[in-house]
């Protein structure tokens, strides 16, 4: 199958807070994600993710376990695309799920969503609605490899 189109790669987090889970919408289109973005190159997920927090809601975090990995097959602006999610257990400095979660960015905004009704939420990659329970439930936090060596210029 020959398909043009583009393939990125992102780290996304799992923050969990009294039976609530931490959820980033966008303003404009309305979609739903878990908070995150994109894995830069150099970076492992987990400092992209820290580096992600950071910049969009002005906090500093922890990446904690990586949890699994979620393929996102979509079409944007009438192209096909594909995400590549890898997806962490999150702990965020400075949240409560009684408190509206900071944004630093005009164009997405957080939010707390009782973790027991994720299937009302929208939430893409659709697949996680389905396994982010299972996966809080069973999986290891040790199950990821990453290359500790930096590429030299």
């Amino acid at each position: 199958m020959e398909i043009e189109g583009v393939i990125e790669t992102l780290a996304r987090g799992v923050c969990l807070m009294d039976g609530r889970i931490l959820l980033c919408r966008n303003r404009k289109v309305g979609n739903v994600y878990l908070p995150g973005g994109h894995v830069e190159f150099g970076e492992t997920g987990a400092e992209a993710l820290v580096r992600e927090i950071r910049e969009e809601m002005g906090c500093g975090s922890r990446a904690t376990g990586f949890m699994g990995c979620a393929e996102h097959f979509f079409h944007q602006k009438g192209r096909p695309h594909a995400e590549i999610n890898l997806v962490y257990r999150l702990e965020v400095d400075g949240v409560a799920p009684d408190v509206s979660p900071p944004c630093c960015e005009s164009w997405i905004e957080f939010y707390w969503h009782p973790l027991a009704r994720l299937d009302e939420t929208g939430l893409e990659p659709a697949a996680l609605r389905r396994l982010l329970p299972g996966w809080l439930a069973t999986a290891p936090l040790g199950n990821l490899a990453t290359t500790l060596e930096r590429l030299q210029p």
